[in-house]
């Protein structure tokens, strides 16, 4: 009898820890599927007290800027009192679990040297018994598990602690990944909103700034109409040095424009043949004074596309202007344009200084520099080619560069030579 009452026992504690086991891997493919932290650990919580058969549950994280563990989560525990409570790292069963990083189980808690006994006067509570486990993610611990109290007659036992560290290893990269997560979320946050802060100041500098500028634009360009000699040269250089900031407060208008979805296209058909033209003909008095030639292929006949003109012009006057900015005297830049596929194919190439392959997609962000800011040769905000990549794809288009250090680049965007109805 008392060898068929022990086989029944063993037989018994084995389905008991397949039980076990079988939970635990349920468990585990929960909490692996679960990125919320607080629902995360109450369902840790929950799943400890079923297996380990406590009273209670409790999960400590370390505050990094206190050195202190501090209560996450426990049944017996509301959030308020969780946030008043934190327990040292000296001096504490925790603690101890924390800094070596061994599971620890206690059968007397109030005859333990290490017993902290400051929780248990503020909750009103009396532990008894403790089982702890490490939480430890890539061989750093990053809080402790505990369960507190066995129900019952039933003393904890060290299949308990086995349980318990098996799903504190699985716990421990969950509450990482959730913390992590959350991080992540707030850091969006934050830059959502400094998005937003950014979007106002611009409009509202580039409102401000906009009168005073017109004032003095008028009246440089109503004195220099009677100026000469060295008046009439310093009223030139106030004259291109607003005309600049113009344009830079035009530039900061038409990015928050595409960023906040503002923009909207104005349709017309039109000869991309003769846009061309213009653009270029506004830059040749400057291609001149770099000496540098210019090379132009247009499709005969002439390319009727259907497309909003002044953003189109702005497209490519950014283009050709960083084409000259960036090809230095004696240098060439060529304008092609063509129909291939259904789609407006225009290109700016040119024999300047080139960009780095690791550079092609970086040059469109917003105010992104190929050169050091601290040792730039040549001005400009950085705006230029996100807002042309901005237009281009506000028409349903494409903008990309190739390029070569020392040879050159070409910029080609295409568009759609019909915009569907209703626009892009």
């Amino acid at each position: 009898m008392e060898v068929e009452e022990a086989l029944r026992e063993r037989i018994a504690g084995m389905e008991r820890r397949i039980s076990n086991l079988e939970r635990l891997v349920r468990v585990s493919l929960m909490l692996n599927s679960t990125l919320s932290l607080e629902p995360l650990l109450e369902t840790i919580i929950q799943v400890i007290i079923e297996l380990t058969e406590t009273e209670d549950c409790s999960i400590m994280l370390l505050d990094e800027k206190t050195g202190e563990l501090r209560f996450r989560a426990a049944r017996r525990m509301r959030r308020e009192e969780l946030e008043q409570i934190a327990v040292p790292l000296d001096n504490s069963i925790a603690g101890w679990i924390f800094r070596e990083n061994k599971p620890l189980l206690i059968r007397d808690a109030q005859k333990d040297n290490r017993f902290y006994q400051g929780v248990d006067d503020k909750l009103n509570f009396c532990t008894r018994s403790i089982i702890g486990v490490p939480l430890q993610v890539r061989g750093r611990v990053i809080g402790v598990l505990e369960a507190i109290n066995k129900r019952g007659d039933k003393e904890m036992s060290w299949e308990d602690v086995n349980v318990m560290t098996a799903l504190a290893a699985q716990a421990a990269i969950a509450i990482e990944n959730a913390r992590l997560m959350e991080e992540l979320r707030m850091a969006y946050e934050k830059l959502h909103e400094l998005d937003r802060l950014k979007s106002d100041f611009i409009s509202i500098a580039a409102h401000e700034l906009r009168t005073p500028l017109s004032l003095i634009l008028g009246y440089a360009s109503f004195l220099r109409g009677s100026a000469t000699g060295q008046a009439s040269e310093q009223l030139d250089i106030v004259l291109q040095s607003a005309m600049r900031l113009n344009s830079l407060i035009g530039d900061m208008v038409n990015l928050r424009h595409i960023e906040t979805g503002e923009a909207q296209l104005e349709l017309g058909i039109f000869s991309l043949n003769d846009l061309v033209r213009v653009c270029l003909q506004e830059f040749l008095s400057l291609i001149r004074v770099k000496q540098q030639t210019v090379g132009l292929n247009l499709p005969s006949p002439p390319l009727m596309i259907e497309a909003d003109r002044q953003k189109l012009h702005l497209v490519l006057g950014n283009l050709l202007s960083n084409a000259v900015k960036f090809t230095p005297a004696g240098g060439r830049i060529e304008v092609l344009a063509c129909e291939r596929e259904g789609k407006a194919w225009v290109a700016v190439r040119d024999t300047g200084i080139g960009i780095p392959r690791k550079e092609w997609e970086r040059v469109f962000d917003r105010f992104y520099q190929v050169e050091p800011s601290l040792s730039r040769r040549y001005e400009g905000m950085g705006l230029g080619l996100s807002i042309a990549k901005g237009m281009v794809e506000l028409h349903g288009g494409r903008i990309w560069v190739e390029s070569e250090v020392g040879k050159g680049s070409t910029f080609v965007f295409h568009l759609p030579l019909t915009q569907s109805p209703g626009g892009v």
